[in-house]
């Protein structure tokens, strides 16, 4: 591994360090009315990347499952916890009643009582500890599914990204073509001024002038669309007064390579991809379940306990009411439930067992997903440099060409083919190099790392 990517992935390490305290600071202040910001004067990969951290929907989301699972790990806490309750009645009944059967019911017409009651678990067959155990795995889970958004997510803001750098450098290119085109009508001219040549080089010379103005509009187009794709992405709502403003976009596509071998890539993808990371924790948290379920067949006891505040059967009044406090131990044990327990079992340990498949599925894919990205950067890198050459073969064929054509050796439709080849060149080599960057990013997620090769210029 080169030194440029081993210093990458430091970085990858640190921002990840920061990005753990980062996380549960948005918990906390993530609120649904979101304040649209205004559109920044220069944007860079580094800065659409930290602004969709904090704004990408798909990172919000598996923000707001992690708050999820920890409400479930609540409610679980509370099975362990005693439970209090006050209970009270108040009956009043009809005279006839009171007098109709006497000695069935009291003489008075008013009854009414009040209770605390406290019940605390004290066995439950190790289900509850085992359910505990089972929902912090789980949230450890969760925690990994963000950081899987996460990269997911810079993935495509990153690819987004070097979409719209690929659109306004093509823009850059077809605006070359014009140029090329009107200095070839306005060489036409000129020679049909001197006599050199015909009307019909000059209206050729301007058909083509035209023709290439189409190319420059779906460029343009093309450019709009990349950038609403992008804030997509970063999960940029704006404002109506910005509705038709674009930030400076820095950077350029370049081809920058790097060397990484198939056997370094799968051991950094083995170690820190967070899905193999997740389910390997739904395994242990399966493995629990199984002990949840077979709580069932042993016996549940609970301490027991209220102290009563009862009307007297003498008097109404509160200062002579009956008070005091009763204490027990309740248990209940479950003898035989028609096999529903060992249905419950076995339904557990399938669970367990589609979940190690999983965990062996997701090991096998992400192998795959790692050697078809290294595949894909070195198909990538390969017609980088094949473009590099062919870029400077087209200029010199244009340039022979015109040199030829004002000798009287060459046509214009020789110049003009030449124009056609070197404009392909330059779009061949723009998307030779935004395919080598987005092969680095898919490269990136494959190996599990948050933040991807970033460079500014």
């Amino acid at each position: 591994m080169n030194d440029s990517l081993r210093d990458r992935f430091r970085l990858v390490s640190l921002i990840k360090n920061l990005l753990g305290v980062i996380v549960f600071g948005f918990l906390t202040i993530f609120s649904s009315a979101r304040v649209p910001v205004a559109v920044p004067e220069n944007l860079d990969l580094p800065g659409a990347i930290t602004y969709a951290l904090e704004n990408n929907f798909s990172i919000l989301q598996a923000q707001q499952r992690i708050r999820e699972q920890e409400g479930l790990i609540v409610e679980i806490r509370s099975r362990a916890l005693p439970s209090a309750t006050i209970d009270a009645n108040y009956i009043q009944r009809d005279r006839g009643l009171t007098e109709t059967f006497g000695g069935v019911f009291p003489a008075n017409e008013e009854n009414w009582g009040l209770a605390l009651n406290v019940r605390q678990a004290l066995y439950k067959g190790g289900g509850v500890s085992a359910a505990l155990k089972a929902q912090g795995l789980l949230e450890e889970a969760i925690l990994y599914d963000l950081k899987a958004s996460i990269n997911l997510a810079v993935q495509d803001v990153t690819t987004k990204f070097y979409n719209v750098l690929l659109a306004r450098e093509s823009i850059e290119v077809q605006e070359q073509n014009i140029e090329l085109l009107e200095a070839q009508l306005q060489d036409a001219s000129n020679r049909y001024e001197a006599g050199a040549v015909s009307q019909f080089e000059v209206l050729r010379a301007d058909v083509a002038r035209a023709n290439g103005q189409p190319d420059l509009i779906r460029a343009k187009n093309g450019f709009r669309i990349a950038v609403e794709e992008l804030r997509q992405s970063l999960g940029y709502m704006g404002s109506p007064e910005d509705v038709n403003e674009y930030p400076n976009f820095l950077g350029r596509l370049n081809y920058e390579p790097i060397t990484v071998s198939l056997v370094q890539a799968l051991e950094i993808a083995k170690l820190n991809r967070p899905e193999l990371q997740q389910l390997e924790l739904v395994v242990e948290a399966r493995e629990q379940g199984i002990i949840i379920e077979r709580s069932a067949k042993r016996p549940d006891v609970d301490l027991v306990g209220s102290y009563q505040f009862n009307r007297s059967a003498l008097s109404n009044s509160f200062s002579n009411a009956l008070d005091g406090w009763t204490l027990g131990i309740q248990t209940s044990w479950a003898i035989f439930d028609g096999k529903s327990t060992d249905g419950k079992v076995l339904q557990a340990q399938s669970l367990l067992e589609q979940a190690r498949l999983d965990l062996g599925e997701s090991n096998l894919a992400i192998e795959v997903e790692v050697r078809r990205a290294l595949h894909d950067l070195q198909e990538a890198a390969e017609l980088a440099q094949a473009s590099v050459k062919v870029i400077a073969q087209a200029e010199e064929s244009l340039r022979l060409a015109n040199e030829l054509y004002s000798a009287g050796g060459g046509t214009q439709l020789d110049v003009r083919q030449s124009q056609v080849d070197l404009t392909q060149s330059r779009l061949n080599q723009l998307q030779a190099f935004h395919s080598y960057k987005v092969a680095q990013a898919a490269l990136s997620k494959a190996l599990g790392n948050a933040i991807p090769y970033l460079e500014s210029e």
